[in-house]
């Protein structure tokens, strides 16, 4: 499980950040359709995110907490 982590931590560090970035000119948009790009904007962005923490925090806790139950 080791090896897992750390081939996806680099890739997930490199990833949300860019992506989340690219969002940042829809969250300030003023133009015509930003009443429909800034809550879309909001709600991509929190959950990128919320998934990166949960999947390189959470989940790894519950896991080495569930694994040390069981033995």
């Amino acid at each position: 499980m080791g090896k897992g982590c750390e081939r996806r931590l680099r890739p997930v560090l490199m990833t949300v950040p860019i992506t989340v970035f690219s969002l940042i000119p829809l969250l300030f948009a003023q133009g015509p359709g930003s009443e429909i790009q800034k809550p879309l904007a909001v709600v991509v962005a929190g959950g990128l995110v919320t998934s990166t923490l949960l999947t390189l925090l959470v989940i790894p806790a519950l896991y080495g907490w569930f694994e040390t139950k069981r033995l």
